[in-house]
């Protein structure tokens, strides 16, 4: 990215930033130190933040307005997992030193693109140059009626384990993006990769399930990692029938050509589906709300006493998972 016209980071700001804040008046035209956000009356603030940073959760070199997209949506799938409704975000960016103004520009194109999607709006930030590896940092705002969310902590032995959408999805995507996946066809390669490129937030979801199901997280670090974080906060263990977990075609195609194995694809992340538990009187209204919302919402499995994840496979065995999930550290 050289030979292009770089701008100080006031330019920068006021070019490309500025007009994504028009919609909240607290953002003050991003001129000031802070924003102000004011709830709803009898409302409360849920508040998440995630990072990205170059060839670490990303490959380098991917499309700016891509990772503008998908930063913000994995942030928006941390408020649909606590059943809020996105308000607005803040946004850091750590971009290597010789960034030129069309990165920049097709990555603020991407944001406008799908904060108009999502009904949000940017507040605030900070942008600055770095000599390593490029870091996107966003933090979103969601507000839930009062005090009223979803958190990991709820589930109960009894209850039946769900998940939305289809599962793996993304892994394979990303294997698709480094060159893998050679044994699928085109059109399934891609379908893959917009998985993994472009997440989508489940946030009507949900909002649906507050009151209705006991606890929810988003599949970020692997089906069975963020199931095992949900029930360590709840205190119980669960049990997943591997050949319930829901697939897509591309992904049974990915299977039975050999380029991955069901331990792939329940341990593999970015998936950002919800999974959350309710209790077996549920099981009509949950099929209803998949029903309305469009969305395949699958029972998996179901909590038990105790302690950890076991998935059985089609025999009835556990199967062998050596890692969970991903792992940050």
């Amino acid at each position: 990215m050289t030979g292009r016209r770089k701008s100080g980071e006031f330019d920068l700001i006021a070019r490309f930033f500025e007009p994504l804040s028009r919609a909240v008046p607290g953002a003050f035209a991003l001129g000031n130190d802070g924003a102000l956000l004011t709830p709803a009356a009898g409302a409360s603030l849920v508040v998440t933040k995630d990072l990205m940073v170059a060839g670490v959760h990303y490959p380098e070199g991917e499309e700016p307005a891509v990772l503008a997209r998908r930063l913000l949506r994995v942030n928006l799938s941390d408020l649909a997992a606590m059943g809020a409704t996105a308000t607005a975000y803040a946004l850091g960016l750590a971009l290597p030193e010789g960034t030129d103004d069309t990165w920049v520009e097709a990555f603020a194109a991407g944001l406008a693109r799908d904060q108009k999607a999502f009904g949000v709006a940017l507040i605030g930030g900070d942008t600055v140059a770095t000599g390593g590896p490029a870091v996107l940092s966003l933090t979103a705002f969601g507000t839930v009626v009062g005090n009223a969310c979803l958190t990991r902590s709820g589930a109960r032995v009894g209850d039946d384990v769900y998940v939305s959408g289809t599962i793996g999805d993304a892994t394979l995507g990303l294997r698709g993006v480094q060159g893998g996946l050679a044994a699928l066809p085109p059109e399934d390669r891609a379908a893959l990769e917009v998985r993994f490129r472009r997440p989508e937030p489940r946030l009507g979801l949900g909002a649906a399930l507050v009151g209705l199901a006991t606890c929810a997280i988003d599949v970020s670090d692997g089906l069975v990692a963020d199931l095992g974080h949900l029930c360590a906060e709840s205190g119980v263990a669960a049990r997943v029938a591997a050949d319930a977990v829901p697939l897509s075609d591309p992904a049974h195609h990915a299977l039975a050509a050999g380029e991955a194995d069901i331990a792939d694809l329940v341990t593999g992340g970015d998936d950002y589906e919800l999974l959350f538990c309710a209790p077996p009187s549920a099981r009509s209204d949950i099929d209803a709300l998949g029903r309305r919302l469009h969305l395949a919402l699958t029972r998996i499995g179901a909590i038990e006493p105790g302690q950890g994840i076991t998935v059985l496979g089609a025999d009835g065995q556990p199967l062998s998972i050596t890692q969970a999930g991903y792992q940050h550290f």
